[in-house]
Formats: structure tokens, sequence, C-alpha cells
């Protein structure tokens, strides 16, 4: 167990990721849940678009049949990606989490992330949507996903709430965070920085890096391990 960035959020180093549990029965599901909470993990990652939106339907399906489970574990989700572009408008982010509520019937998320940075985000915006998720109780804490230092930057000057997490793409076989890193100074193609100092600039921050797919090779091949190519 350890805290979420600055943040009093405490909760387990790994994080179930939901993406593939759509086909799941709602039994299957229950099982899943309870060997990950056995395991010690208590952080469930979710997004509106898992299944179009049935990963949290079934989640929420569980949670339904099992009233206190919900007190057991944390549950964060994401919103921004629609079909074709990003948003991080003030009304899609706002009824984006209504949806996400409703599907999961729960009252609130412990942590809601921007799913991927929109270039035409208003940081007022964001910041007018946090603030009314905040006070009405529906989001306890905020975060951001493959975002880089500057657009953190850009996003913290105007929100009131700390970011206190960002969820990149990280694996032996997507290593990019560190190797720009450990081949500074160098001719090296891989000493190019393509993700503007983020692992350095979170350190600074005390924003917790969550690795996603962190078993895959590439982006849709498939688990690294024991994979011949």
């Amino acid at each position: 167990m350890r805290n979420i960035g600055s943040s009093s959020l405490m909760a387990s180093e790994i994080v179930l990721g939901c993406m593939r549990i759509a086909d799941m029965s709602v039994s299957e599901l229950s099982r899943y849940v309870d060997e990950a909470i056995e395991a010690g993990i208590t952080m469930f990652d979710h997004a509106d678009i898992y299944g179009k939106g049935r990963c949290e339907e079934l989640f929420g399906e569980v949670l339904a049949s099992r009233p206190h489970l919900r007190e057991r574990i944390h549950i964060q989700s994401k919103c921004s990606i629609r079909d074709g572009y990003y948003d991080l408008s003030k009304e899609h982010i706002l009824a984006s989490v209504d949806g996400i509520l409703k599907r999961l019937q729960t009252d609130y998320l412990d942590m809601l992330l921007l799913h991927r940075p929109d270039t035409l985000m208003e940081p007022e915006e964001v910041a007018e949507a946090f603030d009314s998720l905040h006070a009405s109780g529906k989001v306890r804490h905020f975060g951001v996903s493959n975002f880089n230092s500057m657009q953190i930057e850009l996003l913290q000057a105007y929100i009131k709430q700390p970011i206190i997490a960002n969820q990149m793409q990280f694996s032996m076989m997507h290593a990019n965070l560190v190797t720009s890193g450990i081949q500074a100074n160098t001719l090296f193609d891989g000493a190019a920085d393509r993700d503007g100092h983020i692992l350095e600039y979170c350190r600074l921050k005390n924003i917790t890096i969550q690795a996603w797919s962190p078993f895959q090779y590439g982006f849709f091949e498939g688990v690294f391990i024991d994979n011949e190519v």
C-alpha cells in the first residue's frame, strides 16, 4: 500500500486494469475481483471507452450484488476519448463522469484521470469541471494519462486540486521514459526525448506514475512474455 502522489489516498501499488473484462460473466468477474483483493490489490482501473461502457456496466453489476464491496476497494476511471477526437470540454467531462457513475452503480470515484490530452483544451473549463465534481463528492482525486510535463504544468496552473497520478505506457518493451535519460548526451536515437522528461518531472512534483499495459509489446501486439517475435 502507498499514498498516490501527495494525496491521502492510499491504495495498492498494483492497479488492476479492467479493459478486457467485457466478455466475463458477473460471477466470473466477482471471483476475479476476490482473487485480486486476496493478492493485495485494491485499485481497479476503468475508462468510459473500455468495451464501449460494458466493462463499467459489468463491474457495476458486481458492486450492486455485493453492497459492502465498494468500501474495500478503490475505483478510478478515465474520460476524454471520443469517436475520432479527444474532448476535455467542461460539458464532456461532467457528462462522462455522470455516465461512469451510473454504469458502475456507485456514488463516487476515488480518482478521475483525463485519458488523453486535448490540444484544444481550455484549462479554465477543466478547472470548473473539477471544482464541480469535487464539491459534489462525485470525484475525490484527480490525475491524467499520457500527458507530458508541460501539459500537466498548464493544467495545474488553473486547477485547485493537485494532479496526483499520470498513467503512461511503460514496460520492458516500451521503456522510453527511462531510455532517453540513460542515453543522454549521445547521438543514439534512444536519446531523443519524446515525453517532455515526464519521469523526472513527476518525481519532482510527487506525481505517481501508473504503468499501463506493463506486460504488453507494442500497442496492439499482445504480451511480450513467451513472445518469440
